[in-house]
């Protein structure tokens, strides 16, 4: 075999060996995530009662948690609105009032976060949005913080509008 074979064949088997440890090295199969999710906090029983053996009447503490089920339930979209709404400047809330959807801002792990943030401007990067894409990635920095994450903005057809880093 020729020098240069031996070079192709280390470098094909280089990437299968990545390819497969890349593959196995997931936090598990899709049936491990969805059990964790569904199953009950070490502090509560299935039934949803808590085990610490006392009942609270503080309707204060019971308040709260039922805050916090409410924004973690709301989409990420209206999370981002909210955010903006409470912390934006007028132009902001103006051009995150276009926002339909956003993806990926759910889950970082600050190597390679992208998320993506839907709109309803038409026209694509010659369009009306470009401008307020700036707008939107802006905010976006502000509600989200990465080492190393781009966002980007897409108009109603899912073309690209803009994008920036968070």
């Amino acid at each position: 075999m020729g020098m240069k074979t031996k070079i192709a064949l280390g470098a094909v088997v280089g990437i299968a060996v990545i390819g497969a440890l890349s593959a196995n090295s997931g936090d598990g199969d899709g049936d491990a995530r969805s059990d964790s999710r569904t199953s009950a906090n070490s502090g509560e029983k299935a039934d949803g009662a808590k085990s610490d053996g006392g009942a609270k009447s503080d309707g204060a503490s019971d308040a709260k948690p039922a805050e916090d089920k409410a924004v973690e339930k709301a989409s990420q979209a209206e999370q981002f609105k909210a955010f903006v709404q409470k912390n934006g400047t007028p132009k902001e809330k103006d051009a995150v009032s276009h926002v339909t959807k956003v993806q990926g801002a759910d889950e970082q792990n600050d190597i390679l976060d992208a998320a993506d943030v839907y709109t309803d401007f038409t026209g694509g990067i010659m369009g009306e949005g470009t401008g307020p894409a700036k707008l939107i990635a802006s905010s976006f920095a502000d509600w989200k913080d990465s080492e190393n994450g781009l966002v980007t903005i897409y108009d109603a057809d899912g073309e690209l509008l803009g994008n920036g880093q968070f």
